[in-house]
């Protein structure tokens, strides 16, 4: 499989974006690479990138996005932070990506048992970490149930995997509320953004469409 050109992204669609990532993750849940040439994927690229998707990410070292999607060089722009959620420069990367380098699709991929939701849960303090967890925590006040104080932490893996679902769709919220850009894109039909969950037990990812 080659590298992404100016002309075969000029191809790419947000629908057959979303279905190339989808028929990534079933050959990456099946063991099932492509066959590509990563070496040679240097070279074609070392004149231009031309990826077709976007894609926010948590830190977490079970969950990159290259491999979960199996995607080679040139394929993807790759946000890493740890609870993947949106900040300033993050949308000023993704405006980048979409307006500039031509990308047609953002995914905000979250994951089962993230550390940093659980944090948040846990309304964790440790350095620069506690304002990082802040960030998360309106995910955490958004889900009511449960009432219980002694079942909203990290113990109770259904919380914080419904946290974690929840903080996908706000950081989709402050996408297109915090950017004029990346709203009107999809407004008109250039990009879609949507919202995915990867499940560290199965390798699989579920997206909302």
């Amino acid at each position: 499989m080659k590298a992404h050109t100016r002309e075969t992204q000029a191809t790419m669609t947000p629908q057959k974006s979303l279905e190339y990532l989808k028929e990534g993750n079933v050959r990456f849940q099946n063991n099932l690479k492509a066959n590509r040439n990563l070496l040679e994927q240097v070279n074609d690229t070392s004149d231009g990138q031309f990826p077709f998707a976007t894609i926010l990410s948590c830190i977490d070292s079970r969950v990159s996005a290259e491999l979960v999607f199996d995607q080679g060089l040139g394929d993807i722009f790759s946000v890493r932070i740890a609870g993947n959620f949106v900040n300033s420069d993050i949308l000023g990367s993704m405006e980048f990506a979409c307006k500039l380098a031509g990308t047609k699709l953002i995914v905000v991929l979250g994951h089962t048992s993230c550390g940093a939701v659980k944090g948040a849960c846990d309304d964790a303090k440790l350095g620069n970490l506690t304002g990082m967890l802040a960030k998360i925590k309106p995910a955490v006040k958004a889900v009511v149930n449960p009432q219980d104080k002694s079942l909203r932490n990290s113990s109770n893996t259904d919380f914080v995997d419904n946290v974690s679902a929840k903080n996908v769709e706000l950081s989709i919220e402050r996408i297109i509320e915090e950017s004029d850009v990346l709203a009107e894109m999809q407004n008109i039909g250039e990009i879609m953004i949507v919202g995915a969950m990867y499940d560290i037990n199965s390798g699989a990812v579920t997206f909302y469409e």
